[in-house]
């Protein structure tokens, strides 16, 4: 009798192995964005270790270039976008897509700028990582038909495809982590220079009016160090109205500033002055107490903003996406968690 001949496995095959659906599969191989780093990796292994390799993976993408907004004090990487360049790195590996990083300054992404940087890196898709394109950017992008995803950035016309934390629903949470232990008078220490911005100022005002509350706008302008800045600012508006009791910090940077004021000032955190940061970064369990935050899953953008990119590379007319990570709350110790009350 001959040899039964061993069949290519089927994506039902995978998914029973995995412990997944059928259709979770389907948009893993087919590398469509919305699954978790950790699944897709489990889900590619079991799809490997059967012999599975799509057409999908077997074609290498054409490459991608992530211009990354440089730090505009010392001209290099924050901290913040460290993760995502890792995510970037990872799903572009994963993908097969060869895959260039360069730093530039928001103000000098101009068109000749970022073809020159394209043509130099032979990348066909842009990945604008804190970049907010200007006006004439944009024109640029529609009329060369550029593959573009914004990384922790969002287009208000949903032309561009973008990957960003939920902004809104993170500052709105976030106001209601201090609101819930029973504060009235809240400091907002922000900027307003990008779009994801603009949409946690939003969120966190909606909560406020919400409940009746009362806030301060503290305009934050980023000429130097945010924590230094945001030291003086609080040191400053604590020696005029102690009325305040709580501080919401677009950054966790401004979060530390304002906890050496607050301290500086003579109060305990969080007895009697509380604090929510944002974005989870390393400096917030350095403090004394360690920052109450929201963390942003910085390398799940980066992922995300990879398989974006294949979309796109796949259909050019498809209608713009944008994805939202949800932003989790951080116990820390600058604020009571009302389940600790």
């Amino acid at each position: 009798m001959s040899e039964t001949k061993s069949k290519r496995p089927r994506q039902a095959d995978i998914a029973a192995l995995a412990g997944v659906s059928i259709s979770t599969v389907s948009r893993v191989l087919a590398n469509e964005p919305g699954i978790s780093g950790s699944v897709r990796e489990h889900i590619l292994r079991v799809a490997a270790e059967r012999g599975y390799q799509p057409k999908s993976l077997m074609e290498a993408p054409a490459g991608g270039l992530a211009l990354i907004a440089s730090d505009s004090v010392t001209g290099g990487l924050s901290v913040f976008y460290e993760s995502i360049v890792e995510g970037l790195r990872a799903g572009a590996m994963e993908a097969g897509m060869p895959f260039e990083v360069r730093l530039l300054r928001e103000d000098r992404a101009s068109p000749d700028a970022i073809r020159g940087h394209m043509e130099a890196t032979k990348s066909e898709g842009l990945f604008l990582v804190g970049i907010d394109p200007s006006d004439v950017l944009r024109q640029w992008i529609e009329e060369e038909n550029v593959p573009v995803v914004l990384v922790n950035g969002t287009d208000p016309q949903l032309k561009l495809d973008g990957v960003s934390p939920s902004n809104f629903f993170g500052a709105f949470q976030a106001a209601e982590r201090l609101l819930d232990a029973g504060h009235r008078k809240i400091l907002h220490l922000t900027g307003s220079h990008r779009h994801t911005i603009r949409e946690r100022v939003r969120g966190f005002d909606t909560a406020i009016a919400t409940r009746g509350a009362e806030s301060l706008l503290v305009p934050m302008d980023f000429s130097g160090s945010a924590t230094r800045e945001a030291h003086e600012r609080t040191a400053v508006l604590l020696a005029k109205d102690k009325s305040y009791t709580a501080a919401f910090c677009m950054n966790d940077f401004i979060a530390v500033g304002v906890l050496e004021a607050v301290t500086e000032a003579g109060l305990r955190v969080p007895e009697d002055f509380a604090i929510v940061g944002f974005d989870d970064l390393p400096c917030a369990m350095m403090t004394n107490p360690p920052l109450s935050t929201m963390r942003v899953d910085r390398a799940a953008l980066g992922r995300e903003a990879i398989a974006l990119m294949i979309a796109r590379f796949r259909d050019r007319t498809a209608p713009a996406r944008h994805l939202c990570q949800a932003v989790v709350p951080v116990s820390g110790g600058t604020v009571p968690d009302a389940k600790n009350r």
